[in-house]
C-alpha cells in the first residue's frame, strides 16, 4: 500500500545519491575506473587463454572462464554507474536502464556463487574419484551444469524485477552507489518489509545454503589432500584448492560481514552499507582473473611463453 506521506507517480529515471557526502569524489572515480580497466582486462585474458588454448578445454577450465564471462557482467552493471556518477557527474539513470541494470547485478551475484559451487564440486570429485574423474565429469555435463545455473539465475531474477517494476514510486531519489533491489524498494513509496521477503530469501539461500556447503566441500578436501601418498599430486592439489578457497573468500566476506553484523544488532550507516557494495563489487571481479592467472599452472605457462616468446608445449 503506497505511502500516504507521498504522492504516487511514475518516474521515468532515478538519481544515485549515495556518493553525495563523499569527499575526492574525482579520486574515487579514477580509482575504480582502473579496478574496472583492470577486471576487463584480467578476465578477457583468462577467457582468450582458454578459448584459444584447446588443451584447455577442459572441465576445469570451462569453469574458470563462465566465472571470467560472471565477472565482467557483476562488475560492468555496478562499475559503470559509479564511473558515470563521479567521473562524468552524470547522476540520472533511466527507469529501464536502472532495472536491466540491477537484473543483470544480482543475476551476477546468484551466477557466481554457483560458479564457485561447481568448481568446488569439480575439485572434489578430482581428488575423490580421481580414476573416474573423466567419465563423470565431461564437458558437455559441465556446460549443462552452467546452463543450468544461468536458467536459474534468470528465472530468479526475472521474478525479482517483475516485484520492482510493479513497485508505486514517488521519488526519483536512490541513495545507494548504484541500482540494485534494496535500494529501489526503498524508493518506493510502499511498506518496504514485505518486499524485502525476496531478497531475503536469495541471501539466505546464497549465505546459509551455498556458502557451508562449499565450506564443507573445502573441508572433504582438505581431509583427502592430507591423505595423499605422491608428494607431487599433493603439492598441485593444494595449489589448485587454495586458489578456489582464496577467489571464494573474498566474494563472500563483504557479505558474512554484512549478515553478521545485523545479526549481531550493529547498525550499520548508509556511508558503511556503501562502502560494503563497492568493495564486494569491485575487489572480487578484480583478483579472481589475477589469482587464476599466478596459481593455475597450464594459464602460467601461457602467459610466461607470451611474455618470454617462448613456445609452451601443452600437457597431455
Amino acid at each position: 500500500m503506497a505511502n500516504e506521506n507521498y504522492t504516487v507517480k511514475n518516474v521515468d529515471s532515478f538519481i544515485i545519491t549515495g556518493f553525495d557526502n563523499l569527499q575526492n569524489q574525482k579520486l574515487f572515480g579514477a580509482l575504480i575506473l582502473i579496478a574496472y580497466m583492470l577486471i576487463l582486462l584480467g578476465n578477457s585474458i583468462n577467457l582468450c587463454i582458454i578459448l584459444t588454448g584447446r588443451h584447455l578445454h577442459k572441465p576445469m577450465y570451462i569453469l574458470i572462464g563462465n566465472l571470467a564471462v560472471v565477472d565482467i557482467m557483476y562488475s560492468s552493471t555496478c562499475s559503470t554507474t559509479m564511473i558515470s556518477v563521479l567521473l562524468a557527474e552524470i547522476k540520472t539513470v533511466s527507469y529501464y536502464s536502472c532495472m536491466s541494470r540491477m537484473f543483470f547485478f544480482h543475476l551476477g551475484d546468484i551466477t557466481e556463487c554457483m560458479a564457485l559451487t561447481l568448481m568446488a564440486i569439480d575439485r572434489l570429485v578430482a581428488i575423490r574419484l580421481p580414476l573416474r574423474y573423466h567419465s563423470i565429469v565431461t564437458n558437455s555435463r559441465t556446460f549443462l551444469l552452467i546452463f543450468l545455473t544461468w536458467l536459474i539465475g534468470f528465472t530468479a531474477l526475472g521474478f525479482v524485477t517483475s516485484v520492482a517494476d510493479n513497485l508505486p514510486y514517488c521519488q526519483p531519489l536512490i541513495r545507494y552507489v548504484f541500482c540494485g533491489y534494496p535500494s529501489l524498494v526503498r524508493a518506493a513509496c510502499v511498506d518496504a518489509e514485505p518486499y524485502f521477503i525476496p531478497s531475503t530469501i536469495l541471501s539466505v539461500w546464497i549465505l546459509c545454503g551455498q556458502f557451508p556447503f562449499i565450506m564443507c566441500t573445502y573441508a572433504v578436501l582438505a581431509y583427502s589432500v592430507t591423505k595423499l601418498s605422491n608428494n607431487a599430486n599433493r603439492k598441485q592439489m593444494i595449489s589448485t584448492c587454495s586458489s578456489h578457497l582464496i577467489v571464494l573468500l573474498i566474494f563472500y566476506t563483504p557479505k558474512l560481514v554484512s549478515a553478521l553484523l545485523t545479526r549481531i544488532g550493529v547498525v550499520l550507516a548508509l556511508t558503511e552499507r556503501n562502502a560494503l557494495s563497492v568493495i564486494g563489487t569491485v575487489i572480487p571481479p578484480l583478483v579472481n582473473p589475477t589469482v587464476y592467472c599466478t596459481r593455475t599452472k597450464e594459464i602460467r605457462k601461457i602467459l610466461l611463453g607470451v611474455f618470454f616468446h617462448k613456445k609452451i608445449a601443452p600437457n597431455h
